[in-house]
């Protein structure tokens, strides 16, 4: 298995774990947003939002730059990759199994649809 630093991977998925911060993300996928503008879609105020700013900066999915009173963010992919490669592993994992349980069901079927051979008549099975 592939082995990645843990504590920025835990950071990481406990950033994607909430709604909140997901919404934020794909708001920030589309370009650099304000704490405002990030706030703003939801029923919440700006220190909340910051919050969520801050988890999203601790796993490193954010970079926020103070200009004056304005704080903008912009989204930083990097991290994103390394839960990908992360995921990859499993999805692997999945694929293999589902091939599997394919090829069996495939086979089941295949055995259930042969036409079963006519038993001569006085021959007793």
């Amino acid at each position: 298995m592939v082995e990645y630093q843990t504590s920025q991977l835990d950071s990481v998925f406990h950033a994607l774990g909430d709604a909140t911060r997901r919404q934020m993300l794909a708001q920030l996928a589309k370009g650099e947003r304000t704490v405002s503008q990030l706030a703003e879609p939801f029923d919440m105020s700006l220190a909340a939002a910051s919050k969520h700013i801050k988890a999203l900066e601790a796993a490193g999915l954010v970079k926020r730059d103070v200009q004056g009173r304005v704080h903008v963010c912009r989204l930083n992919a990097g991290p994103l990759a390394n839960a990908h490669q992360w995921l990859a592993y499993y999805e692997i994992f999945w694929t293999n199994r589902l091939d599997v349980l394919e090829a069996l069901l495939k086979a089941e079927d295949a055995a259930k649809s042969k036409p079963k051979p006519k038993s001569k008549p006085g021959v007793k099975k």
